[in-house]
């Protein structure tokens, strides 16, 4: 495909080594901002002290349930731990109702608590007393292992009554009121905790988690010597804290600015949460799919693709307005299509607009620009991930990665390890490795790691 045109119109979208040079020196400047005392409040990255400061050993054993609450669908888990750095999951999906997560914050913990009955019913545990970990992957402000107020709802949730509530507290009473569950909740976390643990209870070497799916946060190891709003007691007998960084939130204040498109603007501008998550924006499964309907809709209109097609304007009316018709599991499809058969690519194009039989040419076109936006979001991964590595100073590291862009996309694993062979010190290894059930195994061996502590 050399159609310079459309290279050309895709240009802002292809970050440049100086951008991506540039893009990293911003990130490591927040991340030290949200870790200072002073500098906090200012930083687009929060850095959130997450109280957990014990990785799993892999001798953990016992029997633990977790929940994993991070989108439009939850989980329930049954983790019979078995020392050997083995564990046995049992789990079960249940859905979250589009007016559960518009609706009462107490109505969807009673869901939660409800769905919760059900399983340990199912699972024959309903009479043992199992430590729970709870995994509420929205912006949280810790105040302990079991106590984080929501800061705000990310994710198309919009539940009245729990922004800057302490959501450890509305689901024990929730389970309170139901008067027949014998659980204990041990510790709230972000499903980028629950991630890195899981890893590190496979690998030692394990000291990030990140999540590229719905959403995009990362969370890493610290030493506490670093944290300075970590309280002096948590410091004593520990040498490290997992930091959650909400990386999601960087660039609100105007730092990606210089990278930003108008099809990103537009994009947040429509949201639910405009002028926030910027970072997340640009990378995460929520966004992606809307990005690439934008800029094909652009293409259309400047005569860029379907360059031949009869009903072009039957095409820009079908991808104009509220049209989320594009959908980023479609970006996956395309970029692992075959050439020159395009079989799945034609398809969709079908689907699209009713074209029979679309052109190589136009899928080749088509597979650019999915290409440009998923290359770019996996980019700006890689710029995180390296400025966190760099920082944590180990010889080797080892990141841990869960969610659905990185689980099912063919390429990203290999566009943001492009990215990170530029921005990671020469004398340091990575490697990445994926996560088999992350967040959910997380919870329960912190919710095992903080039970050896009591």
């Amino acid at each position: 495909m050399h159609d310079e045109r459309l290279k050309e119109f895709l240009k802002p979208l292809v970050l440049s080594d100086s951008q991506l040079q540039e893009a990293y020196k911003r990130f490591c400047n927040e991340i030290r901002k949200g870790l200072s005392a002073r500098e906090h409040e200012q930083a687009d990255t929060k850095c959130y002290v997450t109280y957990v400061q014990d990785l799993p050993t892999g001798n953990e054993v016992g029997k633990y349930l977790a929940l994993d609450l991070g989108g439009t669908n939850f989980r329930v888990l049954l983790v019979t731990l078995k020392g050997h750095h083995e564990a046995v999951v049992e789990s079960e999906i249940y859905a979250v109702p589009k007016d559960i997560m518009l609706g009462p914050g107490e109505e969807l913990f009673d869901h939660i608590a409800q769905c919760l009955a059900t399983f340990v019913e199912g699972h024959k545990v309903a009479s043992e007393h199992l430590p729970l970990g709870f995994t509420f992957s929205f912006p949280c402000v810790q105040l302990g292992l079991t106590k984080a107020l929501l800061v705000r709802w990310t994710k198309g949730f919009q539940c009245s009554g729990v922004e800057q509530e302490d959501v450890g507290r509305l689901l024990k009473e929730a389970i309170a009121r139901r008067g027949d569950l014998e659980i204990h909740v041990m510790a709230i976390l972000n499903d980028t905790t629950g991630t890195l643990m899981s890893c590190a209870h496979r690998n030692p070497e394990c000291h990030i988690g990140v999540i590229i799916g719905t959403g995009c946060n990362a969370c890493y190891v610290e030493k506490v010597d670093q944290v300075e709003l970590l309280e002096p007691e948590y410091k004593v007998n520990n040498r490290y804290v997992l930091i959650n960084t909400e990386w999601g939130a960087f660039g609100d204040g105007g730092l990606l600015d210089f990278i930003r498109t108008d099809y990103d603007k537009e994009i947040d501008k429509k949201s639910l949460n405009a002028g926030t998550q910027i970072f997340e924006k640009m990378i995460s499964g929520m966004y992606l799919g809307e990005l690439v309907r934008l800029i094909l809709l652009e293409a259309l209109k400047r005569n860029l693709i379907f360059v031949l097609s009869q009903n072009k304007s039957a095409f820009i009316t079908k991808l104009s307005g509220e049209c989320e018709c594009f959908e980023t599991s479609m970006i996956s499809e395309i970029e692992a299509d075959v050439f020159p058969e395009f079989k799945k690519t034609r398809e969709i194009i079908k689907q699209l607009f009713g074209i029979e039989k679309a052109s190589v040419e136009d899928c080749q076109k088509l597979r650019y620009i999915c290409e440009c936006v998923s290359q770019r979001a996996a980019s700006l991964v890689g710029v995180g991930l390296s400025g966190l590595i760099n920082k944590i100073e180990e010889p080797k590291v080892v990141v841990g990665v869960d969610g659905s862009v990185y689980r099912f996309h063919p390429k990203f694993d290999a566009y943001m390890r492009a990215t990170m062979k530029k921005l990671v010190k020469d004398n340091v290894e990575f490697d990445l490795m994926l996560s088999e059930d992350g967040s959910g195994r997380g919870a329960a061996l912190v919710a095992a790691v903080a039970s050896r502590g009591n």
